[in-house]
Order: structure tokens, then C-alpha cells, then sequence
């Protein structure tokens, strides 16, 4: 019942915030509210079915009545094409306040403390995803990528940072940061260049937590690992031997400090070596 009353704060928070989503309609023609449609949207991820609307009905056809009013609160479902119209007008920003207060929400019920491994850290995984793409269709907020065929395709793109645990089949994720074209620069906007925004906006509150920052070879650079130094964050980033090749040369015959662990995988053993260096020189390439 406890973990009820926290689901259902969360929801009527989420509800609040989407109440207050600027509404484009000028008119009387507001059937349906805005939180009515973004909570419908959001629900989709909920219920990993393509239309909610559908889903809704189905339910009401099978079972007399559908779980959109006592889960979510939904008065009035809208159609898909409704959702879009009204959403689309409505900023990302709008949203973020929603993934500060689920956070807060779990680390004050002591949830958190579950997700922290070694060290006491929380691991916060950044990588990048497109959430569109194109070879048509596109806006002045696309990216663009040159195929070898000459033809251009056009793609929206997002870094999504979350906290992820080995031992946690969930994830916490944290507000994102949306990789667009920047006002005054000519310089296509990219994942590693989005990082460093989220760093400089979120970096302090975060870092308060107690983080390790994962990423993969993209961010294995020397700006972005000052400023994760600086951010006082811990990091684990992947450094490939094609992208980094002076740094490989250097430790090339040195022989380094190994770890080896045995672990039992059911029928069988798993042999893991690990070899490290410390104080190395990141920039280097």
C-alpha cells in the first residue's frame, strides 16, 4: 500500500505539471485537456502498445472498463492524431521537472540505495539515441548525415542519461539532453558536444550523488573527461585502439598490474582478467 501512495504521487505530480503544458488552442474547443493527452502519450511506454486508445478500448471490450481513469487519471482519451496535434508544440523543458521529482521520490524512500555498487557509487550510463529519422521528411532542428550515395538523410537525436545497476532489472532515468543545432554556432551539433551541456547543467546536483559516469569510445576525450574531473564524477569510458592509437603504443609491452577473478556461471567457470595503469595522460592523440 505504501509503494501505492508513492505511485500515486508521482502520478498526480506528473498530472500537475502537464495541466500547466501551454495549450496552442485559442478557441472553446478543448475537449479534451492537456494533461488528458500527455498522459495518454506517456502511457504507451507504460502498456508497450502502439496506440493507447486501442488498447483502452480493448480493454473495455473484454473486461467492461479500461485502467485509464484508475492508473493514470485520464478523463478523456484523445485520438493519436489529436495527441500529436497538441503535443507537438509543447518543449522537452516543459517535462524535466518530472525526472527531478521521480528521483527525489525514490531516494527518499530509500530506493536508491539499491542501484549503488562499489565504492558506494550510482553507475549513470550516457549514450545517445534517434528517436526519427528521414529521407524526406525533415526540420530546421534535424541532423543531417551524408550517405555514401550522396543522398541525405535527415535524424533527431537525444544523449539520455541513466542510472542503471547490475543487480537492478530497472532503470532511473534522468532529464536528457536533446543534440540540435545551437544558435551562433556553424558547427553541427553532436552526442559528445551534448554531454558536455548536460555536464554543465545537471553536473553539480548529480555529481552530489555519488556517480560514475559509463560511456562508450565517443566520450573518451580530453575535454569531456576534465570536465567530468572537475564535476567531481568518477568514469568509465571505452578507449578503442583504432581511435586512440598513440595511448595503445605507450602501454604497448609494459607490463601491467593484472586482476584475475573466477566466477562460477552455473555448470561452468568464467575466468576474467583485468589489466590497468594508472596515471596515464589521456590526451595523447
Amino acid at each position: 500500500m505504501k509503494e501505492q501512495g508513492s505511485f500515486d504521487k508521482v502520478v498526480e505530480f506528473f498530472r500537475q505539471v502537464l495541466e500547466s503544458l501551454p495549450d496552442k488552442r485559442t478557441g472553446k474547443n478543448s475537449r479534451y485537456g492537456m494533461e488528458d493527452a500527455a498522459l495518454s502519450a506517456f502511457s504507451v511506454f507504460f502498456t508497450q502498445s502502439p496506440s493507447f486508445l486501442s488498447y483502452q478500448r480493448t480493454m473495455e471490450q473484454t473486461k467492461g472498463r479500461s485502467n485509464a481513469p484508475s492508473l493514470f487519471g485520464v478523463h478523456k482519451i484523445p485520438t493519436n492524431n489529436h495527441i500529436r496535434d497538441l503535443l507537438a508544440p509543447v518543449k522537452p523543458k516543459e517535462m524535466f521537472p518530472i525526472f527531478e521529482t521521480i528521483l527525489e521520490t525514490i531516494e527518499k524512500k530509500g530506493k536508491l540505495q539499491g542501484f549503488r555498487g562499489f565504492g558506494n557509487n550510482l553507475l549513470v550510463a550516457l549514450d545517445g539515441t534517434e528517436y526519427f529519422s528521414s529521407k524526406q521528411i525533415h526540420c530546421p532542428h534535424c541532423s543531417t548525415r551524408k550517405m555514401k550515395s550522396g543522398e541525405i538523410h535527415y535524424f533527431h537525436s537525444v544523449v539520455t542519461p541513466v542510472l542503471v545497476s547490475p543487480h537492478q532489472s530497472q532503470v532511473i532515468p534522468l532529464v536528457p539532453e536533446f543534440i540540435v543545432p545551437q544558435d551562433g554556432n556553424d558547427k553541427q551539433d553532436c552526442e559528445n558536444t551534448a554531454a558536455k551541456r548536460w555536464l554543465l547543467q545537471h553536473g553539480a546536483k548529480y555529481s552530489a550523488l555519488n556517480m560514475t559516469v559509463l560511456g562508450d569510445d565517443l566520450y573518451y576525450r580530453q575535454p569531456l573527461c576534465q570536465m567530468l574531473l572537475v564535476q567531481s564524477f568518477n568514469f568509465i569510458l571505452v578507449c578503442r585502439p583504432e581511435s586512440h592509437p598513440t595511448l595503445y603504443e605507450h602501454i604497448e609491452g609494459v607490463d601491467l598490474p593484472t586482476v584475475v577473478v573466477n566466477k562460477w556461471m552455473r555448470k561452468f567457470q568464467e575466468t576474467h582478467t583485468y589489466r590497468y595503469l594508472n596515471g596515464m595522460n589521456i590526451r595523447m592523440d
